[in-house]
């Protein structure tokens, strides 16, 4: 008897296993026949659909976007303009002295007469210019406006940041010479 129901046993185990690999495969139960329609039904259902066409909503063309610049800043170009130094116009050759920039230039020595005191101005060559009141000295347009007994004073012009045309004095030292040797 124990053999039988080991034997049952191992059956129900056999046919529970079976089920559960149909079932768990999808061999469940089988798909439901398609239903048979009437020709007429068919009939009815393609008519509708060859009646009803699809149509695409109309796309409204627009215009090609074309870039107008006017009135408006150029891109490439700096914001802020930068406009050359205008160089004078001279009618006359410069002399020696208008070559010279008066850093390079050193005051030699200072002479007194009755019409007025001279100056001795030397380049940065060791080459000597007499100069009195009125002569034009530098690079910058610079006259000599004053001779006084230890400098003169030169009046340069100069052109600030906003382009006017200003005025400065630039005073030359007399170079003393001394004792041992020059300075």
């Amino acid at each position: 008897m124990f053999q039988i129901t080991e034997k049952l046993c191992m059956g129900w185990a056999f046919v529970s296993l079976c089920f559960l690999l149909t079932a768990g495969c999808g061999g469940g139960t089988a798909p439901a026949p398609p239903l048979k329609t009437t020709p007429k039904i068919e009939a009815k259902k393609a008519e509708p659909v060859q009646a009803i066409e699809r149509k695409e909503p109309e796309k409204k063309v627009e215009p090609e976007y074309q870039y107008n610049p006017t009135g408006k800043p150029d891109p490439f170009k700096p914001f802020i303009e930068l406009t050359p130094v205008k160089e004078r116009v001279r009618t006359t050759p410069l002399t020696p002295l208008q070559k010279f920039d008066l850093s390079q230039l050193k005051l030699v020595a200072i002479v007194s007469t009755p019409e007025g005191n001279i100056a001795l101005v030397e380049d940065s060559t060791g080459k000597g210019y007499f100069v009195k009141k009125g002569t034009e000295i530098g690079k910058n347009e610079g006259k000599v406006t004053k001779i006084l007994r230890d400098r003169i004073i030169v009046e340069e012009l100069y052109e600030d940041v906003f382009g006017k045309i200003k005025k400065s004095e630039v005073p030359l030292f007399l170079h003393k010479i001394e004792e041992g040797g020059e300075s």
